[in-house]
């Protein structure tokens, strides 16, 4: 009943105040700055940064802490899957936290080294920013999120506002904003001249603020006048975060990469140093190169032009899934992309567990129960989790369950390792299926948008290649 409680009470919606008021106080915050300068294009190289996992502890109790993963990975296909609109002030706040990996990045001259969590799912980078950063709910149970380093502007020779008239204030604004700007007298003193402030829901929480332009400093190149977030207020996120989705404003595409890759290490949902590398490749890459051992599935469009949202994710045509190596009697239009844009299947890094539409999970689930039945059901466990099926295995030495194969279009195949889609949470030895759906978290209405969202906990120890010049995406298991 506790966990019931916590969970209901994690769901409940912030009041946003009145826009208005809302961007006079971060306008007013950041009127220090001074105006930008136009922006010159940006070079690129090979860069190789570390990746480690974002810290999520939120309680010692492993039921408890997989309850509150299961909450977030549902809030986060939400969000996902019923993306912002145009006027991001309008949108609802749902506040969630949820496991991820986080990337050192430097900006600032001299350099402000800030943590970000690696984002496939959204496009702009952003960071806490200024000594009256403001991050609302931040505390978690048993952990506080609140002391990571925030980026300070008067500290930063090179920090500049981004103006209203630069063409990338376009990139977050609708060309109505942008053309209310630009209209503006600038002899007038109600006339700012700057790019007017962003607010961002996340499926993890929201954040608002203003464009910067600033150095990004890698050991191996200095960026000049890469376009930054420097976020004022933030509600449940108080990490930045690294867009790497494929929009304009993401650090992809304002590095102009070839390619980048990754490895994640295994979960442990704790504060470990544990760390792999995440590889960014430039200019030094090009042509029809397929790295040594990897499977591709091409990236696919979505047909949708009326949501920003879903053009920012990685779809990737999932064809079929087998469970003991039996085809699992999934209707094709079920995994398919329709003509409004809903549907079809996404790689997402800030997804903990991986979601799947309801119609698409009863029938995965179904197949794992009719395929074990060696071992008893912790229905109990299921209850208080919303995870399932889940199984006694207390006495047991080894574990036998059945193999999970994502199918990919162009014929690749991810064979999932066990611990990456069957875990054990519980003392008394119980392994639930790390896969999550809709209905089974009150105030979860998740309709709409991607049928299948993969998240990060299913691609640990996977290498994972997204190959932005061919526009596939390669993969292939590897002890991270």
């Amino acid at each position: 009943m506790l966990l019931r409680s916590l969970l209901r009470m994690s769901y409940r919606k912030i009041m946003a105040s009145s826009s208005s008021s809302f961007f006079f106080f971060l306008l007013s915050l950041l009127s220090f700055f001074s105006f930008i300068c136009s922006l010159p294009d940006v070079k690129t190289t090979t860069i190789t940064i570390p990746l480690s996992r974002f810290k999520n502890n939120p309680s010692p109790d492993p039921l408890h802490k997989l309850t509150h993963l299961v909450s977030a990975s549902l809030t986060r296909a939400k969000h996902i899957k019923n993306p912002p609109e145009s006027h991001p002030t309008k949108t609802p706040l749902f506040p969630r936290s949820y496991g991820g990996y986080s990337i050192p990045l430097s900006f600032g001259t001299p350099p402000q080294t800030i943590p970000f969590i690696m984002d496939t799912g959204s496009d702009l980078v952003w960071f806490p920013c200024t000594h009256r950063y403001i991050c609302k709910n931040c505390t978690f149970p048993n952990q506080n999120l609140t002391t990571d380093p925030i980026f300070i502007p008067k500290a930063s020779s090179t920090a500049k506002i981004v103006g209203c008239r630069n063409p990338k204030c376009g990139w977050i604004h609708d060309p109505d904003a942008q053309s209310r700007c630009m209209d503006c007298d600038p002899n007038s003193s109600n006339c700012t001249q700057i790019c007017p402030p962003y607010a961002i829901v996340y499926g993890s929480g929201s954040t608002a603020g203003l464009l910067l332009s600033e150095t990004l400093d890698f050991p191996e190149i200095k960026i000049p006048n890469f376009v930054v977030g420097c976020s004022l207020f933030s509600s449940r996120q108080p990490s930045g975060i690294a867009g790497f989705g494929r929009g304009s404003p993401s650090l992809p595409s304002q590095l102009g990469l070839k390619r980048f890759s990754y490895c994640l290490v295994s979960h442990r949902f704790d504060d470990t140093t544990e760390s792999t590398s995440l590889n960014l490749y430039g200019g030094s890459y090009s042509g029809d190169h397929k790295t040594k051992g990897l499977s591709y599935t091409p990236f696919l469009k979505n047909p949708a032009t009326g949501r920003h949202a879903f053009s920012v994710y990685y779809y990737i045509g999932l064809r079929k899934i087998t469970v003991g190596g039996k085809r699992v009697k999934i209707p094709y239009h079920y995994l398919a992309m329709g003509s409004d844009g809903n549907g079809g299947a996404i790689i997402d890094s800030g997804s903990t567990f991986t979601f799947m539409e309801k119609r698409v999970f009863d029938l995965v689930a179904r197949e794992f129960e009719n395929q074990v039945s060696h071992y008893s059901r912790a229905s109990d466990v299921e209850t208080i989790t919303g995870l399932r099926p889940c199984f006694n295995v207390s006495d047991e030495k080894t574990l036998s369950l059945p193999e999970l194969v994502f199918h990919f279009k162009g014929g690749a195949k991810m064979a999932l390792p066990l611990p990456n889609y069957y875990s054990i949470f519980s003392a008394d030895g119980v392994v639930c299926l790390t896969i999550v759906t809709d209905g089974v978290i009150p105030d979860t209405d998740v309709s709409g948008g991607p049928s299948i969202i993969l998240g990060n906990y299913q691609q640990q120890n996977f290498y994972v290649e997204y190959d932005l010049e061919n526009d596939r995406l390669g993969f292939r298991e590897q002890i991270c």
